[in-house]
């Protein structure tokens, strides 16, 4: 079960092929077990564009939906006391990595450098 990253579904939504294939074969893969929280859909609709509404809402609606609860809070809690100062990460990526750890889920991404908490196995790639 893979959780989506905003770059990804902002670059799916943007048109960028190549990822949109691979969040094909994503879909293919996980058996259509690609989530999304919160902080995604605040991320992706902030940066929206004219024209953009009805395409936007349509996709992210067909995605699952991990919540935000306080377990995830206080997860992200502990990776910004870890990694703000050395990393300068934010409190929306700490919580989708929060939400990713605790649900035992990869995170596909392609800014890693916002995740310093997690590992290498966390996140997503496809298989050849």
């Amino acid at each position: 079960m893979i959780v989506i990253d905003t770059d990804i579904l902002i670059w799916i939504l943007r048109g960028k092929t190549d990822v949109a294939d691979q969040f094909k074969e994503t879909v293919s893969a996980t058996k259509g077990f690609v989530y999304i929280t919160p902080i995604q859909v605040a991320e992706v609709f902030a940066g929206i564009r004219d024209g953009e509404l009805l395409k936007t809402e349509e996709f992210l609606d067909s995605l699952l939906r991990l919540p935000l609860d306080y377990r995830a809070g206080r997860e992200a809690g502990s990776f910004l006391n870890q990694f703000k100062a050395s990393h300068n990460t934010t409190l929306a990526d700490s919580l989708i990595a929060a939400v990713t750890r605790i649900n035992a889920f990869k995170l596909w991404t392609l800014n890693r450098k916002h995740y310093p908490m997690l590992e290498p196995a966390d996140f997503w790639e496809l298989q050849p």
